[in-house]
């Protein structure tokens, strides 16, 4: 029996749909039209990555799974899914109070800085460590809030808040939205408690990241647009809080727009977000978020991947500062852009480029690669000139890219 990464797109595509749903439920379960699904079962011609996020999200999946680079439900390895289990439960008992049998818990400092571990270990794709650090901070933080000061609990409203949305966004990454929203449920009670307007507009900028993985794409674009409306900074007077806020809210948009093609939203967030990083003049770090000229420069060439610009994608991907990245860009963030920029050098013929960024890509962040969608996308594309190079980077890098 052949294995899940053996299968052809449509193969799984079609397995995954089973005998329960019709060519015409899924189609209409996915926004799409019935000639698509017809077409993507029969592995005719390429799903473009907004496509693949509407079939994943009416199949209940996710777009790695549909592009065989995890089975279903089995795809995890043990690590991962032992992280998982660890930071769901962590993130259920301490909503629900669950957190007798910690008699000594840290100190308001102590949690921080495990929080702040926490973001660290998230921007390295380092998911066991994510889930042991906020499960700490999570357990620990409400215990200690139950004999705080005042003061000592508005810090640890925020810390608690900041904890829950790395605990969201881990979730969102391994696919598993119900956990992840479940979350911001708590993050957002907290620092509504903390009286921190910023934060919450941070943690509406991971909501619309939940949403664009979910493919409710016009969902996505109301919440960051609608959270940047109620942060949207003066600029001749804005705080460097605000300006990360309000620039990374844009950025959210900017990139949900770019997936529903709509190039002239994505362009005009974008260019807001563009406004907030020069006024910044620098990239700044707040709440486990970083934002700045370089995070603008990085997201732009995405969106304009997205939208088809794959010209002025690459010319903007020399431009100073993006040829060779800064230093304190976290592992995510730079192989993220690097996956955005090996699309693009596959649709402008430069295919041993891509085959190499895709391979850098591969060796830095092995475990973060398989849960992404663009690796099988780029993969199917240079099989269309070797099929045997692209099986041997799949083999290199340990992602199956193509049957």
């Amino acid at each position: 029996m052949a294995s899940w990464a053996d299968l052809t797109t449509g193969k799984r595509i079609k397995a995954l749909r089973g005998s329960d749903m019709t060519q015409q439920g899924l189609a209409e379960a996915a926004g799409v039209s019935l000639a698509l699904v017809q077409k993507a079962e029969q592995d005719k011609g390429d799903l473009s990555v907004g496509s693949l996020l509407k079939f994943a999200a009416a199949l209940r999946t996710d777009v790695s799974v549909i592009l065989g680079q995890q089975a279903p439900r089995q795809g995890m390895n043990r690590e991962d899914r032992t992280a998982l289990r660890r930071l769901s439960d962590a993130v259920h008992e301490s909503a629900l109070g669950e957190w007798e049998g910690i008699e000594d818990p840290s100190s308001v400092q102590e949690l921080a800085r495990a929080r702040d571990a926490a973001w660290d270990a998230y921007w390295i794709s380092d998911n066991t460590a994510v889930s042991t650090l906020a499960s700490k901070v999570l357990l620990e933080g409400h215990v200690r809030f139950a004999t705080a000061t005042d003061a000592e609990r508005a810090k640890l409203g925020v810390i608690l808040a900041s904890t829950y949305r790395v605990a969201a966004s881990c979730a969102n990454g391994f696919g598993q939205r119900d956990l992840a929203l479940g979350a911001l449920v708590s993050a957002k009670r907290w620092a509504t408690m903390a009286d921190d307007p910023v934060l919450l507009a941070l943690l509406e900028s991971t909501l619309s990241w939940v949403y664009l993985r979910g493919a409710k794409l016009p969902r996505a674009v109301a919440v960051a647009e609608r959270a940047a409306l109620a942060v949207e900074p003066s600029f001749s007077r804005a705080t460097q809080p605000e300006l990360v806020a309000y620039g990374r809210l844009m950025i959210s948009a900017a990139v949900a727009a770019s997936r529903r093609e709509d190039e002239d939203s994505a362009k005009n967030y974008l260019s807001q977000a563009t406004a907030a990083a020069a006024r910044l003049g620098g990239d700044v770090d707040l709440y486990g978020t970083s934002f700045g000229p370089t995070a603008a420069k990085a997201e732009a060439v995405g969106v304009h991947v997205a939208l088809r610009n794959y010209g002025h994608a690459l010319k903007l991907a020399t431009e100073p500062g993006m040829r060779e990245l800064p230093g304190n860009m976290s592992t995510v963030a730079r192989n993220r852009y690097r996956l955005d920029v090996a699309l693009a050098q596959c649709a402008a013929g430069l295919y041993d480029q891509a085959g190499d960024t895709l391979i850098e890509v591969g060796l830095e962040a092995p475990e973060w690669v398989r849960h992404q969608a663009l690796p099988g996308v780029i993969g199917r594309r240079l099989a269309k000139v070797s099929s045997a190079k692209v099986r041997s980077i799949g083999e290199l890098i340990g992602v199956p890219l193509i049957a």
